[in-house]
C-alpha cells in the first residue's frame, strides 16, 4: 500500500458469487474514483491514488484472463489483453504527466465495459463497443 493511499470507503458491495457483477461493481468504484479525481485535481495524492487503483483492476483482469483456467473465448481474451495493454501504456502517461482531462478516456472505458458486465442476460444482446486510441493519432476498437 503507498503511504499517499486512504482506506476506501465503498457503497453498494456486491454479494458474493456473481464474478460478472463484482468485476462490473469494481470498474464502476473505478470509475466513479477517476471522475472524483478529476474533478478535484488539487489533491494529488488522492488523484494518483485513484489512478493506480485503476491500474491494479485492470492487473488484475489482466491476470484472470491469462489464467490456464479462464473460459473466456481467445478472441475475448485476446481483446481483453489488447485493452489492458492501451490502459497500461496510457495510465504510465498519466503518472508521468497527471492531467485530469487524460482520465476521460479511462473513466469512459470502465463505464462502459461497466455497463455490459452489469447488463441482464435481456439486455446482454445488446454489445458494448469501446474505441480506444493506439496511439495519439491513429485508433481501435474493442467489442466486450
Amino acid at each position: 500500500m503507498y503511504p499517499t493511499q486512504r482506506r476506501p470507503t465503498y457503497s453498494q458491495i456486491p454479494p458474493e458469487g456473481d464474478p460478472r457483477r463484482t468485476e462490473g461493481w469494481a470498474l464502476t468504484e473505478s470509475a466513479r474514483r477517476l471522475a472524483e479525481a478529476q474533478r478535484n485535481p488539487a489533491d494529488n495524492a488522492a488523484f494518483l491514488d485513484a489512478v493506480r487503483r485503476n491500474w491494479r483492476l485492470w492487473t488484475i483482469f489482466q491476470a484472470g484472463v491469462m489464467s490456464p483456467d479462464s473460459p473466456m473465448p481467445n478472441e475475448l481474451k485476446a481483446n481483453v489483453l489488447s485493452l489492458s495493454n492501451f490502459i497500461d501504456r496510457h495510465t504510465v502517461g498519466v503518472l508521468a504527466d497527471p492531467s485530469p482531462g487524460k482520465l476521460d478516456i479511462l473513466i469512459r472505458i470502465n463505464r462502459e465495459i461497466a455497463a455490459g458486465l452489469l447488463a441482464t442476460p435481456a439486455t446482454a444482446a445488446v454489445t458494448a463497443t469501446v474505441s480506444v486510441p493506439a496511439k495519439p493519432a491513429g485508433g481501435f476498437s474493442h467489442s466486450v
